[in-house]
């Protein structure tokens, strides 16, 4: 069944063909768009609905988000407000009541995060398994993910567990670990930092990844200056996200390649460290994404639309940048922007309409519940 969406205000495709329209309309069918244009020239469907003026964009493609776990970091959370620096360490507290947990309560946390992102116009979601750090927990979480995200990532290489060295986990991680893990993921990510891996282990786990046919996906440049980044452009990674430190050699290796920078303006507030240099990057010619990053320790938050108003008010993205990055940007990070992220025909119909005339409303009305509808592969889900 064929359904019009009419009278759009505004209509941000991020097609370059079709650009912003005004007036718009759109027609999808099944899971897909069949047709964009101008309001006038719309064909019929078996079915219509009047958007009365408001805007409409693509479904936030959040890329980056730790949906398995257990537990709660509320302590850690007040200690670090009260001026304690934040350290990758407190992912341990996780990691043992994530193990404590039955399938039913996992399944249960994620399948609430998903609902909670899709009310607020989130259409696709990434996340990774790294609260496990053993073979059955890590198995599980990817098997349990799968079920309710749209894609899975291993991050075994998340931290070196209590009673392991970081070479021997290594040797874990890129063995039986991800052995067993590989057939549920269709990425595998590490977390190369200061207090967890340093470059060569970090190598070595994602040419485990691509040995098992893996994408692969980087943390980098959280906590300090580091090789994330360009370890992540020489294996021509997806992407390498955090990116809160770059050098200018950093950058200029972003600008040169395929690996987008997904930034997450969330974590870094939440965790007080600066802001990434958008526009440095953006000005290199770099793809930026936006992403959630939406685990309980450093960055609680499901709402993209809270990180686009970070992006534009604190980093000095323009409304325009940073909604292409929340939708298009993340989809070029998971290498789906020729199906999600964008509104063409024959794109996905991932539809997110705001309670609003225009975008510029996510960053001008900060923390107002904006979205009004949201299609999702052509089902209507709000």
């Amino acid at each position: 069944m064929s359904v019009l969406l009419t009278g759009i205000g505004e209509l941000t495709t991020n097609d370059d063909e079709l650009g912003t329209l005004h007036d718009a309309a759109l027609v999808l069918d099944g899971a897909s768009v069949v047709w964009a244009g101008p309001a006038a020239d719309a064909p019929a469907a078996d079915s219509a609905v009047d958007l009365a003026g408001r805007a409409v964009l693509p479904g936030w493609v959040d890329s980056h988000t730790h949906l398995v776990f257990a537990g709660d970091r509320t302590t850690e959370f007040a200690a670090r407000m009260a001026g304690q620096p934040y350290r990758a360490g407190g992912i341990a507290v996780t990691v043992d009541a994530t193990r404590s947990a039955s399938d039913a309560d996992l399944t249960a946390v994620i399948s609430r995060h998903v609902a909670e992102a899709v009310s607020q116009g989130t259409t696709y979601i990434e996340t990774k398994t790294g609260y496990g750090l053993d073979v059955p927990n890590e198995l599980r979480s990817a098997i349990l993910a799968s079920g309710q995200v749209d894609e899975v990532t291993f991050l075994g290489a998340h931290l070196v567990p209590t009673g392991w060295d970081a070479d021997s986990y290594v040797d874990l991680v890129c063995g039986e670990m991800i052995e067993a893990v590989a057939p549920h993921v269709r990425w595998i990510d590490v977390f190369c930092e200061t207090g967890a891996f340093d470059g060569p282990q970090s190598r070595a786990v994602l040419e485990a990844g691509r040995k098992h046919g893996l994408g692969l996906r980087v943390h980098g440049n959280q906590l300090d200056y580091g090789p994330g980044v360009h370890l992540a452009v020489e294996m021509n990674a997806a992407s390498v996200d955090h990116c809160t430190y770059l050098t200018k050699s950093d950058v200029e290796d972003l600008a040169s390649s395929e690996t987008v920078a997904t930034l997450l303006p969330a974590c870094d507030l939440s965790t007080r460290q600066p802001l990434p240099d958008a526009q440095a990057l953006l000005n290199a010619g770099a793809t930026v994404a936006l992403a959630s990053n939406c685990n309980p320790g450093s960055s609680y938050t499901t709402s993209m639309a809270f990180c686009v108003a970070i992006a534009v008010l604190q980093m000095r993205m323009s409304v325009a940048e940073a909604v292409r990055a929340a939708t298009w940007g993340g989809a070029r990070a998971l290498r789906r922007e020729d199906e999600i992220g964008i509104i063409r025909p024959g794109s996905r119909a991932d539809i997110h309409v705001l309670d609003a005339p225009s975008i510029t409303h996510l960053a001008y009305r900060p923390g107002v519940p904006l979205t009004y509808a949201v299609w999702r592969k052509g089902e209507r889900v709000r």
